[in-house]
């Protein structure tokens, strides 16, 4: 059986590397979503995106992490390296070694904050009115229809943008917020060729190791109710799994695909289907000749 104390370092380890990816600029994903692009000959296209969005920052995980800050006695064990209780002298020397470090842990806590800040568009995330200030920054920029909060870093959105495409698009993209893990990008290449990826549409995909790091997490939930973890273990959040859809409408020729079944033929044009699930492993990716 795991132990509190065992969950507990066991979250922390990857509350910290989610934390990481956080401070580099891999902070948002999909939770349970229905997404479309519809591209046509003309350069016309729409896009949309209705569903969950999940911002890492504005979870209690980056609460947890602050909280997190607090003195654990390590384990000790005996001269066969079994485990064994600990002395009151060895949790002094420990709790010593701890209250020393304090001044360096003080200065990352405040230069993570001033980091996590920048990456949210200079919005202070300790702030209890942060959520309402990142759904009203969606909310005034062209195509957010509708912004939700749903609470603990999660937005309920409906995007819908149409337009010529005339130069290289991604979504999303939100003011004085870096753009460093798009859910999807179109790139125009010559001669009518478009390119289209969706690196944020994959869980498991090493171009989006956001989405690896939900899917650590949700494991570490399963796992501390298995274990049985007592009352004084950390509360997992509760973090959105991806789970939806995107399909590419067309009328123009599809020259490659990665979905399971390819091209379909509708009313519409043809159509590229893809299930996205916390399995998914490859981002969906196709290339479009829209110049004939």
């Amino acid at each position: 059986m795991m132990t509190a104390s065992n969950f507990t370092r066991t979250f922390a380890t990857a509350l910290v590397a989610g934390l990481s990816l956080l401070l580099t600029g891999c902070f948002i994903t999909p939770g349970k979503f229905n997404s479309e692009l519809v591209l046509l000959e003309d350069d016309r296209f729409t896009f949309t995106y209705e569903g969950e969005i999940f911002f890492l920052g504005l979870s209690s995980l980056a609460e947890m992490g602050a909280a997190g800050e607090e003195f654990e006695a390590e384990e000790c064990y005996d001269d066969n390296y079994e485990n064994r209780e600990c002395t009151a002298a060895e949790i002094a020397e420990q709790r010593e070694v701890w209250d020393m470090n304090a001044p360096i842990r003080a200065a990352k806590a405040q230069e993570q904050a001033a980091q996590m800040s920048a990456m949210m568009g200079g919005i202070d995330t300790s702030d209890p009115q942060a959520s309402a200030e990142v759904a009203a920054l969606l909310s005034r920029q062209r195509g957010w229809e509708s912004v939700v909060d749903k609470g603990d870093g999660v937005f309920d959105v409906r995007y819908s943008v149409s337009g010529v495409l005339n130069h290289d698009f991604m979504f999303p993209v939100i003011e004085d917020v870096p753009s460093t893990n798009p859910f999807v990008q179109v790139i125009l290449r010559d001669e009518g060729v478009v390119r289209v990826n969706a690196p944020g549409f994959a869980a498991q995909n090493e171009n989006n190791p956001m989405g690896s790091m939900m899917g650590s997490m949700a494991g570490l939930g399963g796992m501390a109710a298995i274990s049985g973890q007592s009352s004084d273990a950390p509360e997992m959040p509760n973090i959105p799994a991806i789970e939806g859809t995107f399909t590419i409408v067309t009328n123009g020729q599809i020259k490659a695909n990665n979905t399971d079944e390819g091209p379909s033929t509708t009313a519409r044009g043809q159509e590229l289907a893809w299930q996205i699930s916390p399995r998914s492993k490859a981002a969906p990716t196709a290339l479009i000749d829209l110049s004939r």
